[in-house]
């Protein structure tokens, strides 16, 4: 297997995804020569596929890595020695000709805990002085390619939270299994040093976990409204489709009139319902179908990168949920729910799951679409290609607003006339494989979700005997045979046929051993009892307000710095 640089592989993969983004497929016209005729594109589609597999079977290797993140499980105090260990093992560990190893950063908030004693650790390693750092929100939103890698310590939540904390570039994640479900954590802790040592000596598979950008466009009043009473009004405009070639013409606006300002709250279908004539007086088309749709601007004011699920709901409305869902533009159906969930493959085992969504590898490259207990008996999940562009919005005739979340966070209300447009990212969830992705995750199926777990069906055995003739016993019988020494309860005599008919059961051997769970926990206890008398206040975790507040501030130091290079560019000159 061929080892290729970390840093390489993810140019390689942030420039495949600029150059087959939506909006370049969609403007992208290829002539193909006559004579080729479609084999050029299934040549193309069968090179892509050759990419994908080699993208999956490549080892990467780190080049000498030198700083790596550790991010531990807030409000579990039982880790936090673990991370002090853990960060003692990497930085006093010579590596590359060094005689040091790499440089940690730990969580900001452990500084002050009385369980990682940060000022003993000082003052008993020395090394820990310039090789022990630590991170905060700002510096990954503001630096993220400081970190060679991620160790997480936890369990499924804390893998989510290191996405929900680079939002955009994120190294590669090593996820040691010390949570509940560990659905995403194949790594056991009890062997971290093996662990990672392979990681940073022989190279590892990386698992391209795709993820979502979720856009969230507000509604705001028009440029012309004159009061607040009037930014409030929806103005339709007419609509013409071509019955023939099926296009839509956007015409003028509609004319007011007294009898719309009466109906005014009954407009709004975003679908594009008709509308009486009696109601508005508008501009008549000469050909085609003509509709009036309402109209109004939109624009984007958050922006949040998911890597499980965005969950849609009626929050705490007691009415049904109203969405409308677009495809590429086109409407493809209204949900009347308790919500929508938009998932990634990976996410597929999450809300998804519990909503009687499909399971999905996370190489299959498709964005789920699963309604939450829809009031129809035919609204069936769906898979859809992660080339299309979804947007799920709220109508002006729905009764109550909706509220969106973003992988259990950033929760946010979708009012009349908001929209959410999903697409895929361009910015994946890098995932290092502890053996490959295949037998990754079905192994995680199994033992996490207990996947088509049964008592296996048990085997019957006839054997038949010639009543005049000696019984001739089944090679697999024998004297001390427990079917053979008791008269079996469904065998049958039958005398007058002349031969006599026994029905036995064989029991497969590994189904009478049992699995001892104690045997394969090779995990050393970690717990230090000297621990248990310190009272923890300080490590709780970051709040979303937090990460949030620190994504602008980086925003906002990255406006200054280009402020500076232009000043003193024009100084320069």
């Amino acid at each position: 297997m061929e080892n290729i640089p970390c840093s390489a592989l993810t140019d390689a993969l942030t420039a495949l995804a600029q150059n087959t983004s939506p909006r370049r497929r969609r403007s992208t016209v290829k002539t193909i020569p006559r004579d080729q005729h479609t084999s050029y594109l299934t040549d193309t589609a069968d090179a892509v596929r050759e990419v994908a597999k080699k993208l999956g079977r490549t080892r990467v290797k780190w080049e000498n890595p030198k700083t790596v993140m550790v991010i531990t499980k807030p409000g579990d105090y039982s880790l936090i020695r673990i991370t002090r260990d853990l960060a003692l093992f990497l930085i006093e560990t010579p590596r590359y000709g060094m005689e040091s190893g790499i440089t940690v950063y730990v969580d900001e908030k452990l500084k002050e805990s009385k369980r990682f004693k940060y000022e003993k650790l000082l003052k008993n390693h020395p090394l820990t002085t310039d090789k022990l750092k630590f991170w905060t929100p700002q510096l990954c939103a503001s630096q993220p390619k400081i970190f060679d890698f991620i160790v997480t310590l936890g369990g499924d939540g804390t893998v989510l939270f290191s996405s929900w904390l680079f939002q955009n570039y994120i190294p590669p994640v090593i996820p040691f299994h010390l949570g509940s479900l560990g659905f995403l954590t194949p790594f056991d802790y009890g062997r971290y040093k093996e662990h990672l040592h392979k990681a940073m000596e022989t190279g590892v598979r990386i698992n391209l976990r795709g993820r979502l950008t979720c856009t969230v466009y507000r509604r705001v009043p028009h440029p012309d409204c004159k009061s607040p009473e009037e930014a409030k009004v929806v103005h339709l405009r007419n609509v013409v489709r071509n019955p023939v070639t099926g296009k839509f013409t956007v015409g003028g606006w509609c004319q007011k009139s007294e009898q719309e300002q009466i109906k005014k709250k009954k407009f709004g279908e975003v679908d594009g319902e008709d509308v009486d004539d009696e109601q508005v007086d508008c501009i008549s088309a000469p050909i085609g179908e003509e509709r009036q749709v309402p109209c109004f601007t939109t624009v984007p004011v958050e922006k949040y990168h998911v890597i499980n699920d965005l969950v849609i709901d009626r929050g705490p409305s007691p009415y049904v949920s109203l969405l409308e869902l677009f495809g590429d533009d086109k409407h493809l159906t209204t949900v009347q729910a308790d919500g929508l969930a938009i998932s990634t493959p990976t996410g597929s085992t999450a809300y998804s799951l519990s909503a009687g969504g499909s399971l999905t590898h996370p190489d299959i490259h498709a964005i789920l679409i699963t309604p939450i207990c829809p009031h129809t008996l035919s609204f069936r999940p769906t898979l859809v290609p992660d080339s299309m562009e979804l947007r799920i919005c709220v109508p002006f005739n729905s009764r109550n607003t909706a509220w969106a979340s973003f992988d259990g966070r950033g929760r946010v209300e979708l009012k009349q006339g908001d929209h959410i447009k999903v697409t895929a990212s361009r910015y994946p969830f890098p995932t290092v494989c502890k053996e490959d992705q295949a037998t990754d995750w079905f192994n995680s199926l199994q033992n996490c979700l207990h996947w088509n777990k049964r008592e296996r069906q048990k085997s019957f055995a006839v054997v038949e005997s010639h009543g005049e003739r000696k019984a001739t016993r089944s090679p697999h019988l024998s004297k001390s045979s427990t079917i053979g020494s008791q008269k079996s309860s469904s065998s049958s005599s039958l005398s007058d046929l002349g031969h006599d008919e026994v029905f036995g059961m064989f029991y497969d051997d590994e189904f009478h051993r049992r699995y001892d769970s104690n045997t394969s926990n090779e995990e050393d206890e970690m717990e230090d009892t000297s621990d248990d008398d310190y009272e923890e206040e300080v490590f709780n975790g970051w709040t979303d307000e937090e990460i949030i507040k620190s994504r602008y501030l980086a925003n906002i130091s990255k406006e200054l710095e280009k402020v500076n290079i232009s000043s003193h560019n024009d100084h320069d000159e």
